[in-house]
This record gives structure tokens, sequence and C-alpha cells, in this order.
């Protein structure tokens, strides 16, 4: 009928709002529902769509809820063994130094098992991005305390509560990598809310940019939910975060052009 809008009319590119990168795959998500992982997923893949490098980008994913990445990011991907990711990124990236490289990787692999690997990769200045994903728990694996659990958080393996005089204190491994001078450009950001997802696009923008200039090792935390381990609800678990995790782990810069932010 003359004058009837179709469906056809409407989607159009200059209609168009929002598309799914096609660096995502089809396959739906198997994170559990509300968590941070599948938005940290596309923004990372938005940002490598957007400066033309899917051909050139190579992933790392390692053990834990990190390794389903491979699944859902349509571009190369490497497995590496648990807390290893850093020292395969090396490897690739000294090989094919024309290649974008990144490690995707969670706090129980990142800051215990592989503690030195991320450390030392960090103190060499090697020349790959790191995004790192807090949720001050062991997620996959069964709701462990890691070493970023906060003081009194309870987990599977501290039912009571963490307790400092027995386990000792979180640890804060994104200000230790700031202090080391391999590292250039060093934040915090968050994914719960559309002004933190700007926000952290913004941040893996600048570290794949200064990774193309060659300035070092860049580094991405994002602190991030895990409700099934923390056993809430997915808007009750933000909330949480925001109360909790956030004043221990604050969301900034903390590292700028290779000098640490004074706050």
């Amino acid at each position: 009928m003359e004058g009837t809008i179709t469906k056809s009319d409407i989607i159009k590119p200059e209609n168009l709002v929002y598309k799914k990168t096609d660096l995502m795959t089809d396959k739906v998500l198997s994170y559990c529902p509300g968590c941070g992982h599948g938005t940290a997923h596309r923004i990372i893949m938005e940002v490598i769509e957007e400066m033309g490098l899917a051909e050139t980008t190579i992933g790392v994913a390692p053990v834990g809820c990190s390794v389903l990445a491979y699944e859902f990011m349509n571009i190369d991907m490497q497995q590496a063994a648990h807390g290893r990711a850093p020292a395969l990124a090396t490897a690739i990236k000294r090989l094919m130094p024309e290649k974008t490289v990144f490690t995707y990787q969670g706090d129980g692999d990142l800051a215990a098992i592989g503690t030195a690997e991320t450390i030392h990769a960090a103190n060499r200045g090697e020349n790959f991005t790191i995004f790192f994903i807090n949720n001050g728990i062991y997620g996959m694996t069964g709701g462990q305390m890691a070493p970023t659990t906060l003081p009194g958080m309870k987990s599977s393996t501290s039912p009571f509560g963490r307790d400092l005089e027995m386990m000792g204190h979180p640890l804060k491994i994104t200000e230790l990598l700031a202090q080391l001078p391999g590292t250039h450009f060093v934040t915090r950001q968050a994914v719960h809310t559309p002004a933190n997802v700007r926000k952290t696009k913004k941040a893996v923008k600048k570290a794949i940019e200064l990774q193309h200039e060659k300035k070092g090792l860049t580094f991405i935390e994002i602190v991030s939910n895990c409700n099934s381990g923390w056993k809430m609800a997915p808007v009750q678990a933000n909330q949480w975060m925001v109360d909790n995790m956030f004043p221990y782990y604050p969301l900034g810069d903390i590292k700028v052009d290779g000098k640490l932010v004074e706050k």
C-alpha cells in the first residue's frame, strides 16, 4: 500500500543505531547471565574492527572463563596453559612484531598461577596488550578464593570470609605492574554501565595504538562481577561490585605515557 513503511525501509545504514561487530561470532554466549565477559569481548572486538586490524590480530586466552573467548572472538586465537598467556604472547610478538597481540586473562590466572609470567613480561616491556578481568574470585572452577578476593569476602575456600592474618592481603596486581619501567599505559576500568563501557572502549583503543607505537606493555584491568560465584542476582552483584570492589580497586588511569598518575 502506498505510503506504508516496510521493514526494509527502516533497516537502512542511515537508520542503523547499533550493529553487532563481525568480529564476534554468532555463537550464543555461554557466560552466566549478567557476567561482564561478553561486554568486554564486544568492546575489544569493536576496536579491532574499527581500527581495521582483524586480519593482523592474534589473541591469547588461557584457562578459566577466559578460555571461552576463542569461541566468540572471530579472529586468530591461541590457547595458553593456565597463567602462561604472557609467555605465549611474548613469543608471538617477538616472532611476528607486525601483529597486534593481546592476552585476555582472569584474576586467578593472571595474578596467581601466572604471576611470574605477568610480572616479567611487564618488566621486560614486551610490546603487547593485556586485558585483565578482575572479579575477585575463581569463576569457572568452583568459586575459590583468588589473590584479588577482598578482606572478609566469602568464597568456597574462605566460607567465613578472607582472613588477612591467615590468607594474606588481596593483591593489587595492577598497581604493582604500574611501578615497573616496562609498562607504558596502565588503567583500571569497568563495563557495568554505558558510561563505563565508553571509557573502557576508549582505553582499549589507546592501548592498541600505543602497541603500534612500540611503547611497551599496555595493561587494562576491567573490574567485573561474578554473580554465580558471589551467589547473587546480576543487578545485586553489580551493586555489590560498586560498593565493595571499587573502593578497593578504584577506577581510573594509573600510569599514562610511562608516568604514574598522581592521585
